[in-house]
């Protein structure tokens, strides 16, 4: 039977969270159970999970939000049910960190099979998949085989090109990106003469790009690039198949300064974690070769782990050549760029 306190977990307010069936059906201190916060979509890591749990015989118990989780975890405060948090972008991992609602993990197993770049120095959070931010290309109207990030601001794009909301953690991650490696003022002016480029406002999401680019109203858009394994295969929606075979994947980069630019999904050890062990256990299994397998196969992401290769689907893309830029310095850049987006007026769309 639920617990009072987590029964108070369902009673979720406005869009901030969706509840799985069966989420929290014992307490949160029972033996054999590992409680997830996650802003991961729960269909994106069910199969992991389920490899988990057949290995260990340790039950997943899993909250999703799509807002709202440091928030959430820091108001439960020492009682918060929270083992492990699941993020998507190192924006979230690091606003977690910020927040006070993580613990420093110095664990041997994850610490060899996560490299350096993708942990955080402190050991409050790590990596678990890659993505990259690309350029979804439409097959029909656009001849070219590489565009950098840079190149995106120039006047020929004017009217061609689609984005989702500038304030979206995948955006804010990649100008962060740029703010690391051009600085601030190169930055600006880029974003300011990439707005003009803009054929309409920023809106939707990176599916919806590609079916902006279907439907002929840009020619190119930002994405990542999972979103096209996963459209491709969708059997459910076979419209986006369609929107996915209309695109090619283009590789930016940002030229002599670095390659492509390289985000994140994420896990950290909760501060209060009544289930630690089980916990620690979980994040040691999702950095194993069994899981980055999985995720590289069912979700279309490149894994972690030095040496595995992604799928198929994703090798048919092309090479990615990442850059080297370390995620801290996104994540030290990111308050910055969610500034200049608002200064720059980018959700306004282009002023003609």
């Amino acid at each position: 039977m639920i617990t009072t306190k987590l029964r108070a977990l369902a009673i979720l307010s406005g869009a901030a969270a969706l509840v799985l069936a069966g989420i929290f059906s014992v307490p949160a201190s029972a033996d054999g159970v590992v409680n997830i916060y996650t802003y991961r979509q729960p269909e994106l890591i069910k199969p992991v999970l389920d490899a988990f749990t057949a290995k260990t015989g340790i039950q997943t118990q899993v909250l999703f939000l799509d807002k709202g989780l440091e928030e959430r975890i820091a108001a439960e405060g020492q009682n918060s049910p929270a083992d492990v948090i699941m993020t998507v972008d190192i924006s979230r991992l690091t606003a977690a960190k910020a927040k006070g609602v993580t613990q420093q993990l110095a664990d041997e197993e994850i610490n060899k099979n996560i490299s350096a770049e993708y942990r955080d120095p402190d050991g409050e959070w790590f990596g678990v998949t890659k993505r990259a931010r690309v350029i979804y290309a439409s097959k029909e109207r656009v001849k070219e085989d590489h565009i950098s990030y840079a190149d995106l601001a120039d006047p020929k794009w004017k009217g061609r090109i689609c984005i989702r909301p500038g304030q979206h953690d995948y955006n804010i991650a990649l100008f962060a990106a740029m703010i690391a490696h051009w600085g601030e003022q190169r930055t600006e002016q880029w974003m300011r003469a990439f707005k003009e480029n803009l054929a309409h406002k920023p809106d939707g999401s990176d599916r919806g790009q590609a079916k902006a680019i279907y439907s002929g109203e840009c020619d190119i858009a930002l994405g990542n690039t999972y979103y096209v394994g996963l459209m491709l295969t969708n059997e459910k929606d076979p419209q986006e198949q369609e929107y996915a075979r209309s695109i090619r994947v283009i590789f930016p980069d940002f030229g002599a300064d670095g390659g492509t630019h390289v985000n994140i999904s994420g896990m950290a050890l909760a501060k209060y974690a009544p289930n630690k062990d089980n916990a620690i256990k979980l994040m040691e299994f999702l950095s194993e070769h069994e899981a980055q397998q999985i995720y590289a196969e069912k979700n279309f992401e490149y894994p972690v782990e030095p040496g595995l290769a992604p799928s198929e689907i994703v090798k048919g893309f092309g090479e990615l050549k990442a850059d080297a830029l370390p995620l801290v310095d996104i994540g030290n850049n990111r308050k910055a760029a969610s500034e200049m987006v608002d200064r720059v007026g980018l959700n306004d769309g282009p002023s003609s």
